[in-house]
């Protein structure tokens, strides 16, 4: 690790990208410290220019929540030893956002035969037969 910094601190490029990435790790450290911890997944503290911290949110309504949420976002920064007098929000929607996890619904053998009786007592029936048929088969598949 140390050749790794002593090559990045010889190379002038190099080391300006490496400050930048230390900067910006420092500020997101700082950002994940003051932010509710329902809105840290879907934010991320961008670079500080002009004493202004930009922040990326995933989508309009995190977006819009950080902004009501500014000025005590703002005065614990400050409180945490960031110079910053304002905070912009921009929102990065990500091109593929991760897709959720599809529950497994399985039907119980005691709720199966309840709705077959149910079924069997109405008159039109067909919707809940189909829904019952569904819920079968997805059972004997596992």
């Amino acid at each position: 690790m140390q050749r790794l910094n002593a090559f990045l601190r010889n190379n002038t490029d190099l080391a300006q990208i490496s400050e930048k990435a230390q900067k910006l790790t420092a500020c997101q450290k700082l950002w994940d410290a003051v932010v509710p911890e329902t809105l840290k997944p879907y934010t991320q503290a961008g670079d500080i220019s002009h004493k202004r911290l930009t922040v990326y949110a995933s989508n309009g309504a995190v977006a819009a929540k950080v902004k009501l949420l500014l000025p005590s976002l703002l005065t614990n920064l400050q409180k945490h030893g960031l110079e910053v007098t304002s905070i912009r929000v921009q929102v990065q929607v990500q091109s593929s956002p991760p897709k959720p996890l599809k529950v497994s619904r399985k039907l119980s053998p005691f709720a199966a035969t309840e709705l077959e009786k149910l079924a069997s007592q109405l008159d039109d029936n067909q919707a809940l037969a189909r829904m019952l048929k569904k819920l079968s088969s997805r059972s004997n598949d596992k």
